[in-house]
């Protein structure tokens, strides 16, 4: 059992550092995902790693792919693609934390709420990453008006395409953990996920900070920009797109014991 569990540290480790030097996580996101990689790792072996690194490996491959389509995208962003520990926090705490659920309480329940808030991260990092690649300008579920790509709270048919095929992925890796082929199982896990992200879209829509910068007028997510304090135009306080997708997945898990 020890040598299981110090082979199990031995992977997250590696994976993490792994994705330090490819730049796919920063110095603090890297601490973050051994952090969350050790209560998944805990709760569930190396069953609930391998669903967490088709989530990471999947956004990674994502968001490296077609960059150049993306270009101007990142300037509407408060982050980059490279992800801190906010990030890595907001789209795996909610699974760490129904994976805690289990290892404390035993009950199996918290282990699909723990795949199905995955899927709804999954979901909405292929939304955001595959989204911006259509060649229609996205709409506001808000305005109803086409705006820039990168806009929180805007869809496209191929992001939502995406989504439900981000989810489907999971939902498929679930299978691993869950050692039993049943369909209408991986459809609400499948239903969750992709909810979540429409939760996401909508509280992107609505509460979601957005500011405007002052020097050239650009909205974005940043508070600062060219330099100078943006103008907030829109959103809560504290409700930022980190904020948001925590409480997507956390729905989207929430959502499936529900629905169970």
């Amino acid at each position: 059992m020890i040598n299981e569990y110090f082979f199990l540290l031995l992977v997250i480790f590696s994976i993490a550092i792994a994705g330090w030097k490819t730049s796919n996580l920063s110095l603090s996101g890297a601490v973050m995902a051994i952090m969350v990689g050790m209560a998944i790792g805990w709760s569930y072996g190396f069953e609930g790693l391998f669903i967490l690194g088709v989530f990471f490996l999947s956004s990674s491959i994502w968001s490296r792919l077609f960059k150049k389509s993306k270009i101007g995208i990142e300037e509407r962003l408060a982050k980059t693609s490279i992800r801190d520990w906010q990030q890595v926090l907001a789209n795996g705490g909610p699974a760490a934390l129904f994976a805690i659920f289990f290892s404390v309480t035993g009950n199996e329940v918290w282990t699909l709420a723990f795949i199905a808030s995955i899927a709804g991260a999954n979901a909405d990092t292929w939304a955001s990453e595959i989204g911006p690649l259509s060649h229609k300008m996205p709409f506001s579920i808000r305005t109803f008006r086409r705006v820039p790509k990168g806009t929180s709270g805007a869809v496209s048919v191929l992001g939502t395409v995406a989504a439900f095929f981000g989810a489907a992925l999971i939902s498929l890796a679930s299978l691993i953990l869950l050692n039993v082929m049943d369909v209408s199982l991986l459809l609400l896990l499948l239903l969750s996920g992709f909810l979540g992200n429409i939760l996401d879209t909508v509280l992107g829509a609505f509460i979601q900070l957005e500011y405007r910068c002052t020097v050239c007028d650009l909205r974005t997510e940043s508070s600062v920009h060219c330099d100078h304090h943006t103008e907030r135009t829109k959103g809560l306080p504290l409700m930022n797109n980190e904020t948001v997708n925590a409480l997507s997945c956390l729905f989207a898990g929430v959502l499936m014991l529900i629905f169970y």
